[in-house]
C-alpha cells in the first residue's frame, strides 16, 4: 500500500497535472464585513444584460463546434431570455474571487454547480436548489464484464460502503469527498484510508486514474461521475456514500428581487420538459445517438452505404478518398438519416444547426442536402488549413478534428504545440497531445488558447477511429482509381 502511495504521488510530480473537474475546490471562506454592493433585479434590468460568473468546463459551460453549450449556460441563457436580458458570461478561474466580484456588483450570479453549505451561506444567498446530487464511489468494473451478466457484476463490486473499511480511497484535494469520507468512516465503525491528492489534481484526473488501474477508487458527485462514465465505459459509479446534496445558484445577499424570481422561475423550470431534456443532454444521453436505427454496414457487390455515389462525388471536389468519407459518415451517423446527437447535430454528417442553416439546408434528414452541406463545411475546413499543413493526409487529420470540435480548439492545440518547439504541422503524438491537455486549466487558461476548456479526448478518439474504419474499407473495398 505505501508503494501504491508513493508511485502515485511520483506519477502526479512526473506529469504535472492539473486536470479540470466541473467544480472547483472549494476555498475557506470567512465571514467578515464587507462592502456588499446595491445591485438587485431592477438596476440589472435597466442596464440590459446580467453578469453571470462560471468555470470553463466540461458540463457547465464550453464550446462545441463553434457552439456555446453547458447544463447551466443553457438554463441561464433561457432565463435570461424570459427576462428579456443579454447573458454575459464572465470566466473566473477562482471561485474565491467569484465570490469577490458578486459582493463588489462585477458579476450577478455566481454558476460554478454549487454545493450548498452552511459556510457559503455566511456570505452568500442561494437560490433554490437546480439540481440534487449525491456523492458515488467510483470504482472499476471487472475484468471482462462486458461478457458478465450484470448480478455477477454487481457482486464483484463494492455494493455496501461497510465494504470500504481498511481500503484505500483517493479524493481531490480540499474537498467535500474528504469530510465525507470521515465522516462515513465514522458511521460505519471502521477505517477507511482517505489519502487527498495534490492541489493541482481534480476529480476527473482521478477518476481517469481509476479507469486505468492507477488506483482503486475515489469520489465524484453523481453527474460528474456519469459524464465521465460516458468516456470511460469501464468505470462503475452506482455505489451512492451520500445523501443527496443541493445545487444551486450564488446570489449577493441583498438582491432579494433577482433570488425571488430565479427562484420561481426555477421552480417553474423544472416542470417544464425542456429542463429534462437539458439535463439529460449533458449528464445521460452524452456522446449517444438519440434515433440510432441504422444497420451496420455490409459489402455486398463492393458497396459500403447506400450514400456511395453521392460521396464519389463529394469526394472528388474535397480531393479525398471516398471511403474516407464514408468512414466519417459511419463513425458520425452509422448511415442513419434520422440521427440526432446529444448536442443537436442531426443527419448523416451531424451537422450542427448553425453549420445546417449557413449552408442553407431545409430539411437536415434529406441525404443529398445534409451531405452537400457536410461537403462544404469539410471544404472550408480544407481552405483553413491548406497552407499550413501541406501535407494531404495530415491535413486530412486537423480537417477531421476541426469538424468534430470546431477550428479554434484545434487552432488552440496548434499554438500551444508551437510554443513547446514543435512545429504544429504533425497531427499523432504533437498536435493531438495538446489538444488533451486542453481539459487541463493550466493548458486553458494560456493566454495564447482563444477557446478555452476543450475535453481532447473526444475528438483524438473521433480522428483515431475515423481512420482505423478507413483502413478496414481500404482493404474490403477495392480502389476504383
Amino acid at each position: 500500500m505505501h508503494l501504491l502511495h508513493r508511485s502515485f504521488y511520483l506519477l502526479i510530480i512526473l506529469l504535472t497535472l492539473a486536470f479540470d473537474a466541473c467544480r472547483s475546490p472549494e476555498p475557506s471562506i470567512e465571514k467578515k464585513d464587507e462592502f456588499i454592493a446595491d445591485f438587485d433585479l431592477e438596476k440589472i434590468r435597466e442596464r440590459g444584460y446580467i453578469i453571470v460568473s462560471m468555470d470553463n468546463n466540461s458540463t457547465g459551460y464550453f464550446i462545441y463546434r463553434g457552439r456555446t453549450m453547458g447544463y447551466e449556460y443553457e438554463l441561464l441563457k433561457r432565463f435570461a431570455d424570459e427576462q428579456d436580458l443579454e447573458l454575459r458570461i464572465d470566466v473566473t478561474k477562482s471561485l474565491k474571487e467569484a465570490f469577490d466580484k458578486l459582493n463588489r456588483g462585477d458579476t450577478d450570479i455566481l454558476a460554478y454547480n454549487l454545493t450548498v453549505t452552511k459556510e457559503r451561506k455566511l456570505r452568500m444567498d442561494f437560490t433554490k436548489y437546480h439540481n440534487l446530487v449525491r456523492q458515488v464511489l467510483v470504482q472499476r468494473k471487472p475484468e471482462g464484464w462486458k461478457k458478465m451478466h450484470p448480478k455477477k457484476i454487481d457482486r464483484l463490486l463494492l455494493r455496501n460502503p461497510v465494504d470500504l473499511i481498511d481500503k484505500t480511497v483517493y479524493v481531490r484535494h480540499h474537498s467535500a469527498h474528504k469530510s465525507r469520507m470521515d465522516n462515513l468512516s465514522e458511521e460505519i465503525g471502521g477505517e477507511i484510508n482517505v489519502t487527498e491528492g495534490p492541489t493541482n489534481v481534480e476529480t476527473e484526473e482521478l477518476m481517469r486514474m481509476v479507469a486505468n488501474g492507477e488506483i482503486e477508487y475515489t469520489v465524484a458527485e453523481e453527474d460528474v461521475a456519469l459524464v465521465n462514465a460516458s468516456f470511460y465505459p469501464n468505470l462503475d459509479v452506482k455505489t451512492a456514500v451520500s445523501f443527496p446534496q443541493q445545487i444551486a445558484w450564488g446570489i449577493r445577499k441583498n438582491a432579494d428581487s433577482l433570488n425571488s424570481t430565479l427562484d420561481q422561475w426555477i421552480v417553474k423550470m423544472k416542470k417544464h420538459p425542456a429542463y429534462h431534456v437539458i439535463y439529460n443532454r449533458y449528464f445521460k444521453k452524452r456522446h449517444t445517438l438519440l434515433n440510432p436505427e441504422s444497420e451496420y454496414f455490409t459489402f455486398e457487390g463492393g458497396e459500403i452505404s447506400p450514400y456511395d455515389d453521392l460521396l464519389k462525388e463529394m469526394a472528388v471536389d474535397l480531393e479525398w478518398d471516398w471511403r474516407l468519407l464514408a468512414a466519417q459518415m459511419y463513425k458520425e451517423s452509422k448511415f442513419n438519416p434520422r440521427a440526432v446527437s446529444w448536442a443537436g447535430a442531426r443527419g448523416l454528417m451531424q451537422l450542427m444547426p448553425n453549420t445546417a442553416q449557413a449552408h442553407g439546408v431545409t430539411n437536415p434528414s434529406d441525404p443529398k442536402q445534409n451531405i452537400n452541406a457536410g461537403k462544404k463545411h469539410l471544404k472550408w475546413l480544407q481552405n483553413i488549413w491548406k497552407d499550413e499543413i501541406t501535407d494531404p493526409t495530415e491535413r486530412s487529420k486537423f480537417v477531421l478534428a476541426s469538424y468534430n470540435v470546431g477550428q479554434g480548439h484545434v487552432q488552440d492545440a496548434v499554438a500551444l504545440a508551437r510554443r513547446d518547439g514543435f512545429s504544429g504541422k504533425k497531427w499523432d503524438g504533437e498536435v493531438e497531445e495538446y489538444l488533451l491537455k486542453k481539459s487541463k486549466r493550466e493548458f486553458y487558461n494560456d493566454p495564447i488558447v482563444k477557446y478555452g476548456y476543450c475535453r481532447g479526448t473526444e475528438t483524438v478518439n473521433y480522428v483515431s477511429t475515423v481512420f482505423a474504419i478507413y483502413q478496414t474499407y481500404q482493404k474490403l473495398v477495392p480502389d476504383e482509381g
